[in-house]
């Protein structure tokens, strides 16, 4: 058994999940690592080849105290919202959704991409709001990818998706210090990660890398450890993401998409989303434009 670099906490392997009739591996929530920064939940969607006619149909589902990011390599998506939101996402874009006290959203392959046939691959994260803000009123805000800073080390593209890295800050408005970037490694590349960021976790997405000597797979996510500064090597061309940030001011909740501080909150949303339906969604969570079905609140 090879010896893991004292700069690693823990490697995470990811489990896999049924969205139905698309896979995911999920990364976070982890057992033995509910959260990295403010991220409380990690998807890796693909990379997935879709036939024409076939695509992603994710129906109108219910969020509470966490702000979703959505960031693809490849495909598109139209993401709907049930404060009248309407807008693709295309490869490099960030999607941030806040959802505060109550939002609900779609996302469905475009037309166009249906009918040609298309791949989709890309990252699903959630964020934790503070404490103070997580009952905040829902936003919605895109922001093209032109719009991110980006940067050149040798041997590596970086850009920053959200939060401070590299001396770079992303547009991208959050409610806590967050770090979140993509790296394009060549071959024999290296690049240090700084101890700028408290917490930090780095996930290599199509191709093995090495943190201070140390192999982490493809499609696994290392924790680095606090304090430690890190080289990330690339043996061979490899996508990378590096997440973190200052930790969260309290343990959370997680039930089904609902991220909460406390019981009753989560309950409350149980609840609402439950009586959604037969108040006609006149209540506190509503459907997104041009929608007409959702997913129901599963079995307690």
């Amino acid at each position: 058994m090879s010896t893991i670099s004292s700069s690693i906490d823990l490697i995470i392997a990811p489990r896999r999940r049924d969205l139905g009739g698309f896979e995911v591996a999920r990364v976070l929530p982890f057992m033995k690592r509910r959260s990295v920064g403010p991220f409380v939940f990690f998807d890796h969607m693909g990379p997935a080849l879709f036939a024409p006619g076939q695509g992603i149909d994710v129906r109108p589902h219910p969020h509470i105290g966490l702000a979703t990011v959505t960031y693809l390599f490849e495909g598109a998506f139209v993401h709907r919202d049930s404060i009248g939101s309407v807008q693709t996402i295309s490869p490099g874009d960030v999607n941030w959704m806040t959802a505060g006290n109550g939002i609900v959203h779609s996302e469905r392959t475009p037309p166009d991409l249906r009918a040609a046939g298309h791949s989709v691959h890309g990252i699903q994260s959630w964020v934790a709001l503070p404490k103070t803000v997580e009952d905040c009123a829902p936003s919605f805000v895109h922001h093209p990818a032109a719009t991110l800073p980006t940067a050149e080390k040798p041997g590596a593209k970086l850009r920053v998706i959200a939060g401070t890295a590299f001396g770079l800050t992303s547009p991208v408005l959050t409610q806590s210090s967050t770090l979140y970037v993509e790296a394009i490694l060549d071959a024999g590349a290296k690049l240090e990660l700084t101890s700028e960021h408290q917490e930090r976790a780095v996930y290599a997405v199509d191709s093995e890398i090495k943190i201070d000597g140390t192999v982490l797979p493809a499609m696994q996510m290392a924790i680095i450890t606090e304090g430690k500064n890190v080289t990330l090597t690339a043996d061979a061309p490899a996508r990378v993401m590096i997440l973190g940030g200052e930790p969260l001011d309290a343990p959370r909740l997680m039930w089904w998409n609902f991220v909460a501080s406390s019981e009753d909150l989560l309950d409350k949303a149980k609840a609402d989303w439950a009586a959604a339906p037969s108040q006609n969604w006149s209540g506190h969570f509503k459907l997104p434009p041009s929608e007409n079905e959702f997913i129901p609140l599963p079995e307690l």
